[in-house]
């Protein structure tokens, strides 16, 4: 027998002894990660079939994301039978469109037809019109008919997010009605939480939770127990309006309805979750401007992305040069400013920034809206202004110490008190201009606080300088 063959058995022994796959923060040990490695890098796809097959479908997905390109592509030709549908929706979405890129059609319809409707469209919405015109082509009418439509709306709305599976049943039922509706029909879905009641033209008149059904008696009609105050989610909505929605309304799940009013759908929970957090993280990194920031984006688009706020940022950072150009003579004569001048600019900058990430949130959840505009930019002035004297004092204090000048200490101290309120007004102010303009405040909103806290913190720090003597 050769030696490979006597290898091979020994490593399965020891991954089925251990079972230890992950550390304690239930992340994929880099030690198993190597494994499978090791395994692909032998062409052993027995062995690698073996060392995944126990993980559950969200992590098969994790083992891809931590692969490079050529080994994802092996491992996906190794463990054929375990790439569901699940595991493909797990997937990140860079990684997704490297998989389906090595897949053939009909590999990706068969996936697309195990999934529901919101997690098909998800897999095949960035594709290539040919390409998806090409797997539309392999799934079954009915299947197909459904993703069809949901392409139709535009991106990010609930008419794009939507499940198509659920349960809708007329109000005229009993509660017998229904249970002998859901039990003697098998095409039904099988995941669902709550029974959408319509009228005769399709409109959502109530809805009947799975908990109501069970413990209410046969006779009873369901228009006696039904909910018939319900959040009714408009197609068109952008998804980060429904999330607020299901935030504010405590939803598990909730109707679609069309521009008539009538039920083409549904949104649940477990989505609303990935929407949240994907608005979170985009808002984060659109203040950083570092693109999409996903580890996984190819190169070139992060280079992209993140050139373009740098370029733009290095327009803006010429302002504050040209405040200190103007002040030339007075930096010579007190060579002592321009070693303070970063402090002011640099605490001005940390200032802004701390009110436009919640100038940001509260814009992103409907806290700030222009019915308490003003309320909110008294409290941030009222914030900056308490935070303006305690630095104010701190840092005078320091200077006369440390350089013996308390009329050093005083001008530092004032144009640092001024450059925080400065900052807080342009914190708040500079995301509701953008708002207001209707352009998101996440994107840019940073550079032009920057670009004010420094400028206005050289300008006030050097004129305070010149107006109280301390220079010529």
């Amino acid at each position: 027998m050769a030696e490979s063959d006597l290898e091979i058995p020994v490593l399965e022994r020891e991954v089925s002894e251990d079972g230890a796959h992950f550390d304690e923060e239930n992340r994929l040990r880099p030690e198993f990660v190597e494994r499978v490695r090791e395994a692909l890098g032998a062409g052993d796809d027995s062995l690698t079939y073996n060392l995944v097959e126990p993980l559950h479908p969200a992590d098969i997905a994790d083992l891809f994301e931590l692969l490079d390109r050529d080994e994802r592509i092996r491992l996906a030709a190794a463990i054929t039978d375990l790439m569901s549908g699940e595991v493909i929706a797990e997937l990140n979405d860079y990684v997704r469109e490297d998989m389906m890129d090595a897949l053939p059609a009909q590999a990706i319809a068969e996936i697309a037809e195990q999934l529901e409707t919101d997690d098909a469209v998800q897999l095949i919405e960035d594709l290539e019109p040919a390409e998806q015109q090409a797997i539309l082509a392999q799934m079954e009418p009915e299947d197909r008919a459904a993703i069809e439509s949901a392409l139709a709306y535009p991106e990010e709305t609930a008419g794009r997010l939507m499940q198509r599976e659920l349960i809708a049943v007329p109000e005229h039922l009993t509660v017998g009605d229904l249970i002998d509706y859901l039990r003697d029909n098998d095409n039904l879905t099988t995941e669902f939480w709550e029974v959408f009641v319509v009228d005769h033209k399709h409109k959502p008149v109530g809805t009947c939770q799975l908990s109501w059904i069970l413990r209410t008696p046969r006779d009873i009609a369901l228009a006696d127990v039904m909910k018939r105050d319900q959040t009714l989610i408009p197609v068109m909505m952008d998804q980060e309006e429904v999330a607020l929605q299901f935030q504010k309304y405590a939803l598990i799940s909730a109707a679609v309805v069309d521009e008539d009013g009538r039920l083409v759908g549904q949104l649940t929970v477990d989505d609303i979750v990935h929407i949240i957090q994907e608005e979170a993280a985009e808002d984060a990194l659109l203040l950083s401007g570092a693109g999409e920031g996903d580890i996984n984006e190819p190169i070139r688009d992060a280079y992209r992305a993140r050139v373009r706020w740098l370029i733009a940022n290095l327009a803006t950072a010429s302002v504050a040069s040209f405040v200190i150009s103007r002040f030339e003579n007075v930096i010579a004569q007190l060579v002592t400013l321009a070693v303070l001048m970063p402090i002011v600019a640099g605490i001005g900058g940390n200032a802004g920034t701390q009110t436009l990430a919640v100038t940001v949130r509260a814009l992103a959840t409907n806290q700030l809206t222009s019915s308490n505009t003003w309320r909110a930019v008294r409290r941030e002035m009222s914030i900056a202004l308490l935070n303006g004297v305690s630095v104010a004092i701190v840092i005078g204090v320091v200077v006369t110490l440390i350089f013996g000048d308390w009329h050093l200490g005083m001008v530092i101290a004032l144009a640092m008190l001024a450059n925080i309120l400065i900052a807080g007004v342009a914190g708040v102010l500079v995301p509701l201009t953008l708002e207001r303009f209707r352009v998101d405040p996440a994107i840019s909103s940073s550079i032009f606080v920057t670009m004010t806290t420094d400028s206005m913190g050289f300008l006030v720090f050097l004129s305070l300088a010149v107006a109280t003597g301390l220079v010529g």
